[in-house]
């Protein structure tokens, strides 16, 4: 399996975990920031992955990207 893949379901099930945390409301509110801040950052992480994956995508299937929009 390649790193990036491994690297990013890891991500998301830290991800999974930090908001199956924050939903139990159960946090101290110091501790809670801190869980939503490495939050943030692991969905900003997530979303630039996905994005770069898409973008190799598109460039493997000769698809710009660009698409006409029919009337």
């Amino acid at each position: 399996m390649p790193a990036r893949h491994v690297d990013f379901e890891k991500k998301m099930q830290k991800l999974e975990k930090i908001v199956h945390d924050l939903e139990k409301g159960e946090l101290p509110l110091e501790k809670g920031v801190k869980l939503f801040r490495e939050g943030l950052e692991l969905t900003r992480s997530c979303r630039d992955q996905l994005e770069k994956a898409r973008h190799e995508l598109s460039i493997c299937s000769g698809d710009s990207g660009d698409k006409e929009v029919e009337s």
